[in-house]
This record gives structure tokens, sequence and C-alpha cells, in this order.
């Protein structure tokens, strides 16, 4: 292998790495600071490890947030450290920055009518938003209160309404309240809710609040609220345990549209009669999701994605007759924030593909034109040495069948690589064919076969798929790595001898379960931000998810999962790790709290396992800065170097 950053590898290291055994405790480790990021046993950063990452790293991508009322575009992207608010006011011109914080803006939705919007903005990462009115000049106000938590904000089409959910903390249960955008002192509570809520849409009369109760990944419900009165009424009470997403009023707000896997294995668009409760089937596919859809204003287009394999396909009709209209012609990737021009004619969208960052977009419905709005940067990467996955299948332990993306590396014919499992977060995830960076890295700089699998609880298989992990069936996804490892050990072009497992969220959990399970075939891991043990986990997660995760995983106050917890748990059984393993972890994050993190450290390093650790003082559930994206990679590039057995030129 002969990359820009490797030389070969020596035979003595790959011996020497193969042979780690359970040794000693270790010493302190040692300790350096790179701005407020603490590294502990992580050793100095080759400048051509540096000058690798910036090379991949150097990319901007735009997504699409909303139609601005003068029919310019509200888009997301990063000139700097950050992702902030630009303008783009026709297809091709110049992005006009409108936020400046030191901080990501999460999302921002239009006032109807104006040019103004709301954004929504945390501290570090910590994920309690606050909820901002800003326009195209002057300083963003403060809608919300200090210390909550707030989100999803929906607004009223004259923009004198607008509904959002709050949290508080210490408690799992949400609050609607309400304001006029234009007086934040008009700001009041309008309904205290049991659970986790948000809100999805507002009646065209304003009297009238469609909110959705999310209980676990396989249920959610739907709710009308009466603003005057307070009384709530239940869509489908009666009907069986199912999700019901992206909820919206008809036109006539006498029905709701909803994404829901009632009575089926699959998602579909279906509407619902809000008096009756009968349910009708309006868009569907025999073999895949329907996973998003959106309506325009005047009630005449409907538009659908379907997640076919990990890859999404649009579909226009005439929502009146259900005729399919003119359809544009997309490449192979994933495309979100579906949004209808104030025209009611052009449809926006952010799209991204295996090779693209992320650009914003819009079909003409009448005219069927395609129109690129923005051209994102690739920071100076070459497209042509970029690589499309493919979707590789195969048997688990017990007949299942499994999927995954396999990125493999442009390499000389005869070689063997070293292989990246990289394990997404969720559970109810999906890896899927958008931009994946570190794929493209790993695969071009390391020479390494990345695979992303998706195991099963894996979102967009169906319901039945996606069930099959739930509680005390958790280490089934586990033993798919297995079943993987023995796939990767059949290719001839692939070295069974140096593999690697990756993941964050909950695939950091599952980097950690597969080094017990497996460390004798593999050579080491990286986690970030993972679930160590699942009692302390959900004892320590905030408390406005709490309830949520216990649906999925199982509740740890039930005396016979506390139990399987013991068994699951890879705090309980890091003796069987005795690879080196790399750790990573946002000091603020509300979801796995950084103690999941240090206990592992602790444990692993009392155990003498080489453990490398690395605590963000300045980030939460991800990495969202590019300073320390960049320090991110450089450390995971080191890491992996060493435990495929490359050497630093």
């Amino acid at each position: 292998m002969n990359h820009s950053v490797w030389r070969a590898p020596a035979l003595v290291a790959l011996l020497l790495l193969g042979t780690t055994a359970i040794a000693a405790p270790a010493p302190a480790p040692s300790v350096r600071m790179v701005g407020t990021t603490k590294l502990e046993n992580v050793p100095p950063i080759p400048a051509g490890v540096s000058a690798a990452v910036q090379r991949f790293q150097n990319y901007r991508a735009a997504a699409l947030q909303d139609w601005l009322g003068d029919g310019s575009m509200l888009i997301t992207t990063r000139f700097g450290a950050t992702n902030q608010l630009h303008r783009v006011t026709a297809p091709g011109a110049a992005r006009t920055q409108l936020t400046f914080f030191n901080e990501p803006v999460a999302g921002a939705e239009t006032i109807p009518g104006t040019t103004d919007f709301v954004l929504g903005r945390d501290t570090g990462g910590d994920e309690w938003f606050q909820l901002y009115r800003a326009g195209l000049a002057g300083v963003p106000v403060q809608l919300t209160e200090p210390g909550t938590r707030n989100g999803g904000p929906v607004i009223a089409k004259d923009g004198s309404l607008m509904v959002w959910a709050r949290a508080v903390k210490g408690s799992g249960d949400y609050a609607l309240f309400a304001v006029n955008p234009a007086d934040p002192a008009s700001r009041k509570q309008i309904y205290q809710a049991q659970g986790a809520v948000s809100a999805s849409d507002l009646s065209a009369d304003k009297m009238q609040l469609l909110f959705q109760r999310v209980l676990s990944n396989r249920e959610s419900q739907i709710f009308v609220l009466d603003i005057v009165s307070g009384k709530v009424h239940r869509i489908r009470a009666d009907g069986k345990t199912a999700r019901f997403d992206s909820a919206k009023f008809s036109k006539d707000g006498r029905s709701v549209l909803a994404i829901s896997d009632e009575a089926s294995d699959l998602r579909r668009l279906v509407s619902i009669d809000i008096a009756s409760g009968a349910l009708t089937e309006v868009a569907s596919d025999p073999k895949w999701d329907v996973e998003g859809f959106t309506v325009s204003d005047d009630g005449r287009i409907l538009v659908t994605v379907t997640n076919v394999d990990g890859a999404s396909k649009l579909t226009v009709r005439d929502f009146v007759t259900r005729r399919a209209l003119p359809q544009p012609d997309l490449p192979l990737g994933v495309i979100g924030s579906l949004r209808f021009a104030p025209d009611n004619q052009r449809l926006g969208f952010s799209m991204q593909t295996p090779t693209s960052a992320g650009d914003a977009w819009s079909w003409d419905t009448t005219a069927g034109t395609l129109t690129r709005w923005t051209t994102s940067e690739l920071g100076g990467l070459d497209p042509a040495k970029l690589v499309t996955p493919e979707v590789i299948r195969f048997k688990s332990f017990d007949g299942e069948t499994v999927s995954a993306l396999v990125y493999r590396p442009k390499v000389a014919p005869g070689t063997r690589t070293p292989v990246i499992i990289d394990i997404h977060g969720g559970p109810e995830a999906q890896t899927v064919t958008g931009w994946n960076p570190g794929a493209q890295y790993f695969a071009q700089v390391l020479g390494a076969t990345v695979i992303l699998p998706n195991v099963r609880g894996s979102d967009g298989y169906g319901k039945r798929f996606l069930n099959l992990d739930n509680a005390a069936k958790r280490e089934d996804s586990v033993k798919d790595i297995g079943a993987l490892l023995d796939w990767v050990g059949k290719q001839p072009d692939m070295d069974a001898g140096r593999v690697a497992v990756y993941g964050q969220s909950y695939g950091g959990y599952m980097s950690l379960a597969v080094m017990t399970h497996y460390s004798n075939r593999l050579v080491g891991g990286v986690e970030r931000y993972g679930i160590s043990n699942f009692t302390t986990f959900l004892q320590n997660t905030e408390a406005y998810r709490r309830d949520n995760r216990r649906a999925e995983y199982g509740d740890e106050r039930d005396p016979a999962m506390a139990k399987a917890f013991v068994t699951i748990s890879p705090m309980n059984n890091l003796a069987k790790i005795s690879k080196p393993m790399l750790v990573m972890q946002g000091a603020n994050d509300p979801r796995v709290p950084a103690s999941e993190s240090e206990q592992v450290v602790a444990g692993l390093r009392a155990n003498g396992v080489d453990t490398w650790y690395v605590l963000y003082a300045d980030e939460g559930h991800g990495f969202q800065k590019k300073p320390n994206n960049d320090l991110r990679r450089e450390v995971e590039t080191v890491f992996l170097g060493k435990l495929f057995g490359e050497e630093l030129r």
C-alpha cells in the first residue's frame, strides 16, 4: 500500500498487534491539551496526517431550511467553524450570511409572508435549544426562556402565532407554548402534556393544534388540541400500537395526513378522518417505507419520498387525481427538507450523494425543470477518486438477511485491504447513500474497505426488522457483526487479520459490545460517546428523553431487565477486551453522559488495555465545530494506522 500519508507496514508490527494480551494495569495516562480538548495517551499528530485531514474536511454542504417570502432560499452552510444561516436570492447567486453565532444554528422556519424567520441554537452541544426571531439584518431576539429546551416550532399561515414544545430540567413531561413572534412578551403555556410531545401543525383558523406524543420507536400518537378550550382529542385512539409521524392537517382541516405503519410492516402515507378516525391509504410502496411527504399550500400537489435500500425516491403527484406529474431525474442519494415555494409551484429540497456533500435544489412541478441553487465545494477533493458504495447482503446466525454499504478503496489489483466496520447509532437509524466524508477519507487515505452494516434494529426495512433487537434481544445485533466478520473472511480483497470496529452513540455501544465478543478477531476499536452500562446510562441521561429510551432498551427498574443489563452491558464484560480502544466524548452530552465514557476508559486501563481518550469541553452528542472534527479525524487516523500496522512517514 502506498498512500500519501503511510509507508508499507512492517511484519513485526502486525505480529505484535495481533498478540496483544491483558497486562498489568497501565501507568497514569499522558495528558495534553489542544485548545479546550483533553487528549490522554494520544501521541503528537504528524504533519502529513493533518494535511490529509484538511483535504477531506474543507468541504462545504448546503441544506435548505425554508423559502423566504420573496421567493429566495434560506439555507445553512459553513464559512468558518460552524453552520450558520445564509440567504440565496436566485439559483447560483452568492450566499449572504445572516447569522454569526459561535455555536451552530440547528434549523430555521420562515415566518410566512415575510423575510423574517425563527431559528434554534444551543450552547456547547448541550441541546437546551433556545428559539430566536431574526431577519435579514439586525440582532436576533430570543423568544424562549433561558434554561429550558425548546424545539419543533410551527407557525401559522399569517405569521401571527407560533407553537412549540418545551422541556425543563428534571422532568420527562413536555409543555406546549405559544407566542406571537413579533411580541416575545406574549409567550404563554397552552397545554401541559404527559411525556414527550411535539407540535406538528396549526389549523388555518389558528384554533386547533395538531401535536404528537412519542412513546417509543414503535409507538407514537396524534392529538388535536382546541387552543381556546384546552380540550384534547386523540386521533385513532382505538387503533393498534403504531407509529404516526409528520402529521399535518388537510387543506379543509377535516382530516390528518401522516406517515404510519398501522396494520402494515412498512410505513405508508395515510389520511385519517378526524371525526370518525377512519384511516385511508394515500401512498405506499410494496417493498419500502414512505419516509417523507409534503403538500403544496393550495392542496394541489403531493410529493412523497420513499426509502429504497437507503436511497431516496421522490414522487410528484396531483393530490386530487393522484395522477403522476413530471418527475425529476435524480442521482443515487438522499433527499430531505421538502418545502414548497410561496408560488405553490416550485418544490425545494436538499440532496446529497456519495460524491457530493449536499446542496439546495428546486423542481418546477409545472415546467418540469430541475434547478440547482447552490454548488458546494468539495474542498479540493477530486470527485473521480471518490467511491460510490455498493449494497451487499449476508446471512446472520439465525438466517436473517442483513445488508451493508461497502466502500471499496481504489487500490492495485490483488491488494488485501484492512477493514473498518462502522456501525450507525440510533439504534433505529439507518446507514444511507448520502455524503459520508469519513468513509471516503478512510478508503482513500488509509486504503481501507469501510463497511457500514444495517444490523437488525435498523430503520428502513419494516417494523418487524426494526424490533428484532429490542430489550433482552439486544445482543442479537452484535451477533450480526459476527456474521459480517465471517463474510469478510471470505473476501479475497479484504484482510481478515486487520479488521477494526468503529461507531458513535448506540454504534459506540455496538463497538464496545463487539469488542467483548470478538476481540480475538479484531485489531481494536473506536467508540464515540457510546453506552457502556445500560443501567447507569438510563439513570443519568436527561429526564426529557429517559422514558423513550426505556421503551427501546428496557426499563432498568424492572428486575428482569436489570438482570439482563448486567449480562449485556460492556462494562461488565471488559475483561474480554484485549485490543486497543480509542474513546471520544463531548463533555456536555445530554444523551449519553460523559460518565459512560469515563467509566469504560478507567475499566479498560485497569485491565491493562491500551486506551486513548479524547474529551471535548465544548461539544455534546456529536462534534459540530470544524476544528474539533478535524482533531477527531486526526486522532482516529493515527490510532487506526497503528492498529493496521501502518507506519507514519
